[in-house]
């Protein structure tokens, strides 16, 4: 590993810092392949601990970051999340590191056959800045259980957060175990094209094909947690107000800036105009005092949900503003739009923001059929008491992941798999799923010392061979 290290090395330019920081890790790894179960608590629970003393200015760096952003948001949607994921890995580890028995194929018995789950090596992680902690330490936490070393590119329009986290970090791991890497998209593209023996990557669709080109020129394994139009299908089972202000939840924590968000709603026509007012009256009640309401994270942002509301006003829709009269600064209150149309930008793009697209049906299937004939979606969500619906929902759609009767929380669950499929990504980094997928399953069969394995060697048409072949093929 150490020569295909140099070699790689001397082609990329050791004075590229990035590359020089990707080396070192390397090495690293190659010196230290299969850190053991307590080396890997030790360090989780060094993790846990620094996380715990940094909360507070953790917090204050998101806020400093997004301009509004309240502390007791990013401690419970962006922090306690990632206490969680750590402790459930704490809670697995030593389970999940154990080699699984298999069984052999009958013509190999006598021997022992199992999978043995190997560190994979440096595992790349291109965290985004709508949650700038939970999705480093989520992925982080997982590549250390699985026994990894790991390069973090943090983003640049999250410049505090970045610094915060990476003082966490140095608090708990050597310079040679964990580095964070900052800088622009120039800077990502490089990353991307480091030869990673595994590459974790949230963000866009758009960005996502990029990234999973530059590692296919190493054949670097991905996981792509992408987002996507997530549909929220309110049921004529469904208790209306209590749907209406869950999903006017999922649609405004944040700032609506979330990968699970519910993207649109699809209500009965004959309760859309209940729907809208209950969201509404729901916003009111949630936004509360507006200095805690999040801003979306740059002008860019702001101007990119003005201009979706102003292109479906344009093609014919009924913008309702919700609260937050008096916004302030890049602050965005929650639009309800009625009047869709296939047209429409919003019916189109991921929102990633505030505003709340409400689709009217007729029948259940025709509800059904607007979300298949969509990407699949990261998340889906099913409001209502209906069992026969639900089992539907589960059985003729593809999303990610789906929370019943709610938004989102299944992505804070932690013996849940997270992940999407499609348009929306691949591949896992929370639960189970997750340490597997950033570990190397190895197959290992020991060969009993007397199995008696010549008697398949040529030449062939001996009589043991024979009477195998009959036995699986049959007389020929």
């Amino acid at each position: 590993m150490k020569l295909i290290d140099q070699d790689w090395a001397t082609m990329q330019g050791v004075n590229d810092p990035v590359a020089a920081q990707f080396r070192a890790l390397r090495l690293a790894f190659a010196a230290a392949p299969y850190p053991d179960a307590s080396h890997r608590r030790k360090r989780l629970l060094a993790l846990r601990a620094a996380l715990r003393r940094h909360a507070r200015a953790c917090a204050e760096a998101a806020c400093a970051d997004f301009g509004v952003r309240a502390n007791d948001e990013t401690m419970l949607v962006d922090l306690l999340p990632s206490l969680l994921h750590i402790d459930h890995l704490l809670r697995h580890l030593r389970r999940w590191m154990r080699p699984s028995r298999r069984t052999t194929e009958l013509l190999f018995k006598t021997n022992r056959a199992k999978v043995v789950y190997q560190p994979k090596g440096v595992i790349g992680i291109v965290v985004p800045w709508n949650f700038p902690f939970y999705l480093a330490l989520g992925p982080l936490a997982t590549a250390i259980a699985a026994g990894n070393r790991c390069l973090i590119k943090t983003s640049e329009y999250a410049p505090n957060a970045s610094r915060a986290l990476r003082t966490l970090l140095a608090e708990v791991f050597n310079a040679d175990e964990v580095r964070v890497v900052e800088g622009d998209a120039e800077c990502a593209k490089q990353f991307c094209a480091l030869p990673f023996d595994h590459l974790v990557f949230t963000g866009s669709p758009a960005v996502g094909r990029q990234v999973m080109r530059a590692a296919a020129d190493n054949l670097t394994p991905v996981t792509l947690e992408l987002g996507g139009k997530s549909p929220a299908l309110v049921s004529r089972s469904a208790n209306l107000a209590r749907a209406a202000r869950r999903i006017a939840h999922g649609k405004t924590v944040n700032g609506g800036q979330i990968c699970v968000a519910p993207d649109y709603a699809l209500v009965p026509h004959e309760s859309q105009d209940a729907f809208v007012a209950a969201a509404a009256s729901a916003f009111d009640a949630l936004a509360g005092d507006q200095t805690a309401y999040t801003s979306m994270i740059d002008e860019r942002a702001h101007r990119r949900m003005r201009d979706l509301i102003d292109d479906a006003r344009s093609l014919g829709a009924t913008v309702t503003v919700c609260g937050l009269h008096a916004q302030q600064g890049r602050q965005v209150p929650l639009h309800i739009i009625t009047g869709v149309r296939p047209s429409m930008r919003i019916a189109r793009e991921e929102i990633f923001g505030p505003l709340l697209p409400v689709i009217g049906y007729d029948r259940f299937d025709d509800a059904l059929a607007h979300v298949r004939t969509g990407e699949r979606p990261l998340a889906l969500y099913w409001f209502g008491t209906d069992a026969a619906e639900s089992r539907r929902v589960l059985s003729e759609t593809h999303s990610g992941g789906v929370t019943l009767n709610d938004w989102g929380w299944h992505a804070m669950n932690h013996a849940l798999p997270f992940g999407g499929t499609g348009h929306s990504g691949m591949g896992n980094y929370h639960g189970e799923e997750g340490f597997r997928e950033l570990s190397h399953a190895k197959a290992v069969l020991a060969e009993h010392r007397w199995f008696p394995i010549e008697l398949f060697h040529p030449p062939y048409g001996g009589f043991v061979q024979r009477a195998v072949l009959r036995w699986y093929f049959g007389s020929r």
